[in-house]
């Protein structure tokens, strides 16, 4: 196999901003606390530059290519494929994510702008709250030849629920789900988040039907798929897809992991939270990094707990010190 984990996703430019009084400004926004929402270009300027003040860091972003990155920084071989503007952003975008993973499959749109992510950070709680214009990254026509036949010579494919939002890029989405199960590779599935789950229920379950055999979820996400609570919604989805694995991540109290007909708790790192962003996108990049590897699903679980816990002691969607992945990569293995 060529890549240990190739994925397909919407590219995002994250603005990052720690603001004191979060709960006003989400407020003045209209926004919910917690979740993310789909704003359009003049609507995430205006919030742009009500937070501008405060220290604002740009980091190339979106849910899959924060997972195809850290697999990357841990060691693996990754490659992200997406659409960003032909634009200083989007070129930017392709330069931290060539750092990250030596190259990429990025398509670069002269019509479109890159999409961006404004995400506002608690520093009480590090709760974070996104605005996403998604611009370019669900306009993706076509799939690139170059990914295409990636998608037969990887071990792993991922995806994220988020581009099940949109028409254009769900289509993309199937079509590389089906070719890489069908070309015999496991298939990864974050669901990304509550209100994905709610505004796409019926085509994630079809997805998860034709193609899926390693699913992530958080606690909300999984009550929202199946309507239940964490326990009983690993063994309800578990006995409905028959997978190869079922993870829900529960934040502080760890995350429970299905495998082989069997239930795990794992215990979550302690650590002073500093902006949560980005931390499920860590943790499905230990774990798949792991079992690229042939990890037993534990050992996977925990480099997936030790990324995530870099990852929120920090401000930013990913953690870059490589030497850091390296080390808990050698503490986690088998």
């Amino acid at each position: 196999m060529d890549y240990d984990v190739v994925g397909l996703g919407n590219p995002l430019m994250d603005a990052l901003t720690v603001v004191d009084d979060d709960h006003a400004v989400i407020r003045d926004l209209g926004l919910t606390r917690g979740t993310m929402c789909l704003v359009d270009a003049p609507e995430w300027q205006q919030a742009y530059e009500r937070v501008r003040r405060n220290r604002v860091t740009l980091d190339a972003g979106g849910s899959c290519a924060n997972t195809l990155a850290t697999v990357g920084r841990l060691g693996g071989r990754a490659l992200f494929c997406g659409q960003v503007g032909d634009d200083q952003m989007g070129h930017a975008y392709a330069a931290q994510l060539a750092e990250a993973n030596g190259g990429h499959a990025l398509h670069f749109s002269r019509d479109l702008a890159t999409g961006k992510c404004l995400s506002i950070i608690s520093p009480v709680d590090a709760e974070r709250t996104m605005m996403t214009h998604l611009g370019a990254a669900i306009r993706l026509a076509a799939l690139p030849e170059a990914f295409r036949t990636a998608l037969t010579r990887a071990r792993i494919a991922h995806f994220t629920g988020y581009e099940l939002l949109d028409d254009v890029m769900s289509a993309r989405v199937f079509e590389a789900g089906i070719s890489a199960a069908d070309a015999g590779a496991i298939v990864s599935f974050d669901a990304a988040d509550p209100f994905v789950v709610s505004a796409a229920r019926d085509r994630m379950w079809e997805f998860l039907r034709r193609t899926t055999s390693v699913l992530f979820l958080n606690a909300d996400e999984a009550r929202g798929l199946v309507g239940e609570d964490p326990h009983d919604a690993v063994l309800r989805i578990a006995d409905t897809l028959k997978p190869k694995v079922v993870v829900v991540k529960m934040g502080s109290k760890g995350s429970l992991v299905w495998s082989a007909g069997e239930v795990h708790h794992i215990t979550a790192e302690r650590v002073a939270a500093v902006d949560t962003t980005g931390a499920g996108d860590s943790y499905a990049a230990g774990f798949l990094f792991g079992l690229a590897r042939d990890w037993p699903v534990l050992h996977c679980a925990a480099l997936g707990n030790a990324v995530a816990a870099l990852t929120v002691a920090q401000v930013g969607a990913t953690f870059k010190d490589r030497q850091a992945l390296a080390e808990r990569a050698r503490s986690s293995a088998p």
